[in-house]
């Protein structure tokens, strides 16, 4: 796998000192606000998801975002995909971005596989004319051949996810974002899935990587950032990451 030289390095994401904090809800009902008014709790917290972080990923990289879960990996390729804005800092891309972050995101449940492939497409940047020179080759990769015309509500979410991705990778993009998307997937699939990432990797797109599979992280990544609690605690080669993972 090669990677370009240190002369031809061009910053593909940057990400400087990001915040994000959600309010979280402690009442789910009119009773629990009620009882937490009586005794005086509050109805709401601040949770601090991303505390000034600052990355930089140049074009062409394999990175793996490792961590616990709430460590701020999702949020973090959330912010870079769009989907969220910072509430403090700057994020920064060069190019297309494809983002697989959410099982069937971006799906209508109303509409077929067929429709969705149209709709998901357009959301990534594709022109109509891109979607139907790259239509049959999207549905050939996904396996669905025979539910394409079904809604995407009857879909099974190993169905959503072949499809979701499929639409992903044939975009003509240059950073692709992956969220533990291929958990869901059978492993003749998965590998198909690994094997159009390395086409990726040569073809010197960037590559962002959130999993718990570490013999994929392996075999994909050249660089590891790990997160806890916000922060970047960790930037540098895979073994070391993952020894502080599993440590």
């Amino acid at each position: 796998m090669s990677s370009p030289t240190t002369a031809e390095l061009r910053p593909s994401i940057v990400v400087e000192d990001v915040h994000k904090t959600f309010t979280l809800n402690h009442a789910f009902s009119l009773k629990d606000t009620i009882v937490s008014w009586i005794r005086g709790r509050k109805l709401t917290s601040q949770f601090e998801a991303l505390k000034g972080l600052d990355i930089v990923i140049n074009e062409g990289e394999s990175v793996a975002i490792l961590g616990l879960n709430g460590s701020g990996k999702s949020t973090l390729l959330k912010l870079v995909s769009g989907v969220m804005q910072p509430d403090g800092g700057t994020v920064l891309t060069r190019g297309r971005v494809a983002g697989l972050i959410e099982v069937g995101a971006g799906f209508h449940p109303e509409l077929s596989g067929r429709e969705n492939v149209y709709l998901n497409a357009a959301i990534l940047g594709m022109s109509r004319k891109e979607i139907e020179a790259r239509y049959e080759e999207i549905v050939a990769f996904s396996e669905i051949e025979q539910f394409i015309d079904q809604e995407v509500k009857h879909y099974s979410s190993g169905m959503f996810m072949r499809l979701a991705f499929s639409v992903a990778i044939h975009v003509q993009l240059d950073i692709l974002l992956v969220d533990e998307i291929l958990s869901v997937g059978d492993a003749p699939f998965r590998e198909k899935c690994r094997m159009k990432f390395e086409e990726l990797i040569a073809a010197q797109k960037t590559l962002v990587v959130v999993s718990h599979d570490m013999e994929m992280v392996r075999e994909l990544c050249t660089r590891a950032i790990v997160l806890d609690k916000g922060d970047v605690i960790y930037d540098g080669d895979v073994e070391g990451a993952i020894a502080i993972v599993e440590g």
